[in-house]
């Protein structure tokens, strides 16, 4: 029994030998450590502080220093779990409080980060880093706060700004960057949200959030197919993503309704087609490119249907969304051809012809600037009151109503005011029939000529009266107008022999 009591101090002493050369050790790395952190070589740095806590893994400052490190190396989560065991290892350790705190900064937890200064400041009252970085954190939060509110407004500009400002302060922050790209998604700025979303991915490829952020991208592209993919694969990495599951089934409804309206109007069903395009813009206003080609779609069934004030509406708002949509220009143009608004026509194909220079189009622009010029005229078809494809006949019977009607006798017993118009309108029948008449004359006003600036109607060689006569004694008849004191004002009868 004796002997054992003998042997036990024997058996301590190595152990206790051991423990402090391990001591001895671990200063010797940390002080190496230091020396590299001197000289801004972090990852060596790194190396000697993780040596030191292997040789003492209570040592809370190893942690501490590791910390440091790790910051400066942008690894915060590392850090952030370096600083959480040095505090736990040493509640009083302010500079581990200090250095958690900037980590949940950096990773966008502002609660978390202003829990912390508080215990710098209970522990310091007076240290001045505490005191801002905790004033830091609460402008965090105000800003995270205004982005949400504006996010529910879907003031999507608002919350980019509010975004970039909280990155500021929490540099590293995933969230707040999806948070940036997804509006910048929203707000159609699709490069800059993509280039977000795959810097994330670079660093993790199964985050969920900038999977969905690309898939949304994609999406509002129009590249329905390779969006639903990116949807699929978010909700594989997380089977409670609500955005991506909302997303992936409006992609898979906006897809199959636009292709259910294409094929009725391909099989020359415009009503149903017209319906299905209306059906399919209301699954989803935010996207935008989309939308844009649904509502040329619309305005393209409406124009067959002959609805084409409908149609022109529907062109305006696909421009609205999308004002680089050729497409739409060109359908709007032709609608408002079809509907003789004719400076709107060309005022459209002047905007095609500038963007793509094509033969086609400045042939578009030049028909567009002829119905101007020709509609600025007298209208000659619509002085005699028939179509412009009237025949021979047409035109001769339609100018035998309208000169009786305006011939100046029929109105001898009006007021000089009517008298006045009356044979204005007379003249212009005259005219009308004059040109209509001869194929010549009436080739070139089709063309679009001038016919007063060729010389038409100058020195006094044209007269509506002789007109008149030429026509009528041409059909073989006579013709008196009633305009004696008991008659009604505009009485006439024809005789003819």
């Amino acid at each position: 029994m004796a002997a054992v009591d003998i042997d036990m101090p024997v058996e301590t002493e190595p152990v206790i030998r051991a423990q402090d050369d391990l001591e001895r050790e671990a200063e010797g790395f940390k002080e190496q450590g230091n020396a590299y952190y001197s000289k801004k070589d972090y990852s060596e740095a790194f190396n000697y502080y993780t040596k030191a806590i292997d040789a003492c893994p209570t040592n809370a400052s190893y942690y501490g220093n590791r910390a440091a490190t790790l910051m400066m190396l942008s690894r915060f989560r590392e850090a952030l779990e370096d600083s959480q065991q040095a505090v736990r290892l040493d509640d009083c350790f302010m500079k581990g409080h200090l250095r958690e705190g900037k980590c949940h900064m950096s990773l966008g937890n502002g609660m978390a980060a202003s829990r912390c200064f508080q215990k710098v400041l209970e522990l310091d009252p007076n240290n001045k880093e505490a005191k801002q970085e905790k004033k830091n954190a609460a402008v965090l939060l105000e800003y995270e706060k205004m982005a949400d509110f504006s996010f529910e407004k879907r003031d999507f500009r608002k919350v980019v700004y509010c975004m970039d400002r909280a990155l500021a302060l929490a540099p590293t922050c995933h969230r707040f960057k999806i948070h940036k790209a997804e509006c910048l998604a929203l707000l159609g700025r699709y490069p800059e949200a993509q280039s977000v979303a795959s810097d994330i991915l670079r660093m993790d490829s199964t985050n969920a959030d900038a999977l969905y952020v690309r898939g949304l991208c994609l999406y509002y592209e129009d590249c329905i197919d390779k969006a639903v993919q990116f949807f699929v694969q978010a909700l594989r990495m997380a089977p409670d993503h609500e955005k991506a599951r909302l997303a992936c089934r409006n992609a898979k409804a906006l897809k199959a309704k636009k292709e259910e309206g294409n094929q009725a109007f391909k099989i020359y069903n415009y009503e149903s087609a017209y319906v299905l395009y209306t059906e399919a813009l209301a699954i989803d206003p935010n996207n935008i490119k989309t939308n844009a080609k649904l509502y040329c779609n619309r305005a393209t069934a409406g124009a067959k249907l002959k609805k084409l004030n409908q149609a022109i509406e529907d062109c305006t708002s696909a421009i609205r969304l999308d004002d680089t949509y050729i497409k739409a220009y060109l359908r709007r143009a032709q609608c408002y051809m079809d509907t003789e608004q004719y400076e709107e026509a060309v005022r459209d194909y002047e905007k095609v012809y500038q963007t793509e220079k094509t033969t086609d189009h400045k042939h578009l622009l030049k028909t567009a600037q002829m119905e101007l010029k020709k509609s600025k005229r007298k209208d000659y078809y619509k002085v005699l009151g028939v179509g412009k494809n009237a025949t021979e006949d047409e035109i001769k019977k339609a100018y035998r109503k309208r000169a009786l009607m305006h011939h100046p006798d029929r109105h001898s017993g009006a007021t000089p005011e009517v008298q006045k118009e009356e044979e204005k309108k007379f003249k212009e029948v005259g005219e009308a029939f004059t040109v209509l008449s001869d194929p010549k004359k009436k080739m070139r006003y089709d063309n679009g000529h001038d016919l007063e600036d060729d010389g038409c109607f100058e020195g006094g060689d044209f007269d509506a009266n002789n007109i008149f006569r030429a026509f009528f004694s041409g059909h073989g008849g006579g013709f008196s107008f009633d305009s004696s004191p008991d008659s009604a004002p505009g009485n006439f009868f024809f005789q003819f022999g």
